[in-house]
């Protein structure tokens, strides 16, 4: 018979992991508790949550999602959620793992929308800036181009000679 808090744990990462698309497995071995809820609120202030859990556990829920991530769960693991910001979660973690001569908490590999990625790729991800900053990257290069567009459709019709009244 299965023990009733693994159960209940189990069913609890189940149900973290419904609609989920992106997480990270991380080795969060050496933190101390003072940074491990340091780490919680800074991925929270991103849309992120931290779940501890033992890898079997972990296993059992990611496979029933139809997820194999058998061959990284090895030694402390822990799953980093990421809702809204893939990147801004990647960077906590990047960022967190600078901040200490261990490189704890070290990415193991992870799903990023839907895809499985290894850690050069949460890597690249936190080198990037956030949704909204890309969105505003989006936005000002559109808007340049736009920008240069009128000016040439401007100096067309002055070149054709007629200034629309």
């Amino acid at each position: 018979m299965a023990n009733q808090r693994n159960t209940n744990n189990l069913a609890a990462l189940r149900e973290s992991l419904q609609g989920i698309d992106t997480f990270y497995v991380v080795n969060y071995q050496g933190l101390t508790a003072g940074r491990l809820g340091q780490l919680r609120r800074d991925l929270a202030a991103k849309g992120g949550r931290l779940i501890v859990a033992k890898n079997t556990l972990i296993n059992i829920a990611l496979r029933d999602s139809e997820r194999d991530f058998a061959d990284i769960l090895h030694g402390p693991s822990a799953i980093v959620l990421a809702q809204g910001d893939p990147a801004g979660v990647a960077r906590v973690l990047s960022d967190a793992g600078k901040a200490n001569d261990k490189g704890i908490p070290a990415s193991k590999g992870g799903l990023v929308e839907g895809r499985r990625v290894d850690t050069a790729v949460i890597e690249r991800l936190a080198s990037l800036g956030s949704k909204d900053q890309l969105y505003g990257e989006l936005v000002g290069v559109l808007g340049a181009h736009l920008s240069t567009l009128v000016g040439l459709l401007e100096a067309l019709q002055e070149q054709k000679g007629g200034a629309a009244a």
